[in-house]
């Protein structure tokens, strides 16, 4: 039901962007096809790459990969860089996915939310990908024997992205990038809308999620949008439990977790208050409330003998 919807409901904002360009009706239509193409699309993309949340297999990949495509994305590569962020979740030097450095930039955080830059960057390395050119982030955590799968996956897509760009230029309208490819970029802030409230100025290098994970509780709009991923440190924790679960599987344990933020307002005051302080100290932290349980915290002590220090200076954690 809940994909049905979504497909649906990003088709019928297609239609009214196509049947209203270009009049004023055409912008809430742009915004709405835009948080649906671009934006809701990262959630799909997210839940069908753990595979939990149809039971046929086929289903997961089809929806994976069509959401792979819209948010620019290549399959394979990021199918291996999730795995990593689960495996070492805002492990400096490990996580592919730390997507806000320390210390942050006030204003390179908010041109993240015009999706400009992070769009471009995502679509760029298709290219290099299409051409052979595999980056070294991509060969930290991809096997040698998918780099082939890598190639063909970016030639499809900057295949189809192109093809809209032609047909716009043939046609002499914007049309067919505003309805291809083009959402990727003007839809992705919700993608960082919601994104940075996963993460985002809690603690870095600590095995324990309730440290670096968070919480929150958002209205059913929100949740539909983002699949209930709000309940993202219980999802890190136990990340084969189906989206539509991570609500009872909140209220299991909630005793064990850190109080969540009440509503995505409280997340966000939390956010950019402690992004301001990292400023002038980036050791600067959102406190955590962990109740004493048995497997509290254990900190990635930098430089111990006992771990396996790798080349490049980061350290190997093992599995």
């Amino acid at each position: 039901i809940d994909t049905s919807l979504w497909i649906g409901l990003t088709i019928l904002a297609g239609w009214w962007l196509a049947a209203t360009a270009w009049s004023w009706w055409s912008i809430p239509a742009m915004l709405c096809y835009g948080a649906l193409y671009g934006g809701a699309s990262d959630s799909r993309w997210h839940e069908m790459g753990h595979g939990t949340a149809f039971r046929s297999r086929r289903a997961n990949e089809i929806i994976y990969h069509l959401a792979s495509f819209q948010l620019f994305r290549g399959p394979t590569v990021w199918r291996w860089s999730h795995y990593r962020h689960h495996t070492d979740t805002i492990i400096t030097g490990r996580d592919a996915e730390i997507v806000f450095q320390r210390p942050p930039s006030v204003w390179r955080t908010i041109f993240a939310f015009t999706h400009l830059q992070g769009g471009a960057e995502l679509f760029s390395r298709l290219v290099r990908h299409a051409f052979e050119r595999i980056d070294d982030d991509a060969k930290e955590f991809v096997p040698q024997s998918e780099w082939k799968r890598v190639i063909i996956e970016s030639r499809i897509i900057v295949s189809i992205v192109a093809a809209a760009v032609l047909l716009s230029l043939a046609f002499g309208s914007f049309l067919p990038v505003a309805l291809i490819g083009g959402p990727t970029i003007y839809g992705g802030w919700l993608v960082v809308f919601f994104g940075i409230t996963q993460h985002a100025g809690l603690q870095e290098n600590v095995l324990d999620h309730r440290y670096n994970t968070r919480t929150v509780h958002m209205n059913p709009v929100f949740r539909f949008l983002y699949l209930n991923m709000n309940h993202h440190l219980e999802h890190h924790m136990f990340p084969s439990v189906p989206y539509h679960a991570l609500p009872a599987l909140h209220d299991e344990i909630a005793e064990q977790l850190p109080p969540a933020s009440p509503s995505t307002w409280a997340a966000y005051r939390e956010i950019v208050t402690t992004m301001w302080r990292q400023r002038r100290d980036p050791s600067c932290e959102a406190p955590r409330d962990v109740p004493d349980t048995p497997g509290r915290r254990a900190p990635v002590e930098q430089g111990r003998d006992d771990l396996w220090r790798r080349p490049n200076g980061t350290v190997d954690l093992g599995p």
